[in-house]
């Protein structure tokens, strides 16, 4: 997971958001943040949101699963919502 902090670390710094910043839209300190950026903390899924929805960007953006998943994440993604949808279960708007 090193590689995640290494692209929210690269993607803050294009959008000019200092660690302070992106600490207080989390409602956690500095030192938490900057352990995320540093991979001294596993980011989950909950984590994982908040810093894409402060930096205005998917999930994916940061940290793709797409290794876990086989080459085909795209279609099995699509698959996923699709069965969602079949099925009348609610989708996350942050996941659309």
């Amino acid at each position: 997971m090193k590689v995640c902090g290494q692209n929210i670390r690269k993607i803050r710094r294009a959008k000019d958001f200092t660690q302070e910043y992106m600490a207080f839209e989390m409602g956690i300190s500095q030192k938490a943040y900057s352990d995320i950026e540093n991979s001294k903390v596993k980011i989950n899924l909950e984590i994982l949101t908040k810093i894409s929805e402060i930096l205005e960007i998917k999930p994916s953006d940061i940290c793709s699963i797409s290794h876990k998943c086989g080459n085909d994440f795209e279609g099995k993604y699509n698959d996923l919502v699709e069965y969602m949808r079949k099925n009348g279960m609610e989708l996350p708007k942050e996941f659309l």
